[in-house]
């Protein structure tokens, strides 16, 4: 059974930085091409960041040279860091496999 389980969201400040993490298993981790999505409320479930299992990475250009995904084959764990966020980065944010999702994690960014 495919688990993906995300952690690490929360409230920042605009500027600020968060780490979210992954945690999956019931797969062969190492194997998969992982990626991250967000929602933001009424919006469409947007691509954020993919990774290859050569760890290649790819960004949307809304995140790029601001969010960093990083991934640790040995744990199976799955990363975000987000730095200078904006408020235009509040969304829940999602663990995708390519056939998986996780439950996400809300990430709001408010003074």
């Amino acid at each position: 059974q495919v688990q993906l389980v995300e952690s690490g969201g929360g409230l920042v400040q605009p500027g600020g930085s968060l780490r979210l993490s992954c945690a999956a298993s019931g797969i062969v981790f190492s194997r998969y091409v992982m990626a991250w999505y967000r929602q933001a409320p009424e919006k469409q479930r947007e691509w954020v960041a993919t990774i290859t299992r050569r760890f290649e990475t790819h960004y949307s250009d809304s995140v790029r040279g601001r969010f960093t995904i990083s991934r640790d084959n040995t744990n199976n764990m799955l990363y975000l860091q987000m730095d200078n966020l904006k408020p235009e980065d509040t969304a829940v944010y999602y663990c995708h496999d390519g056939g998986d999702w996780g439950q996400g994690t809300q990430v709001t960014v408010s003074s």
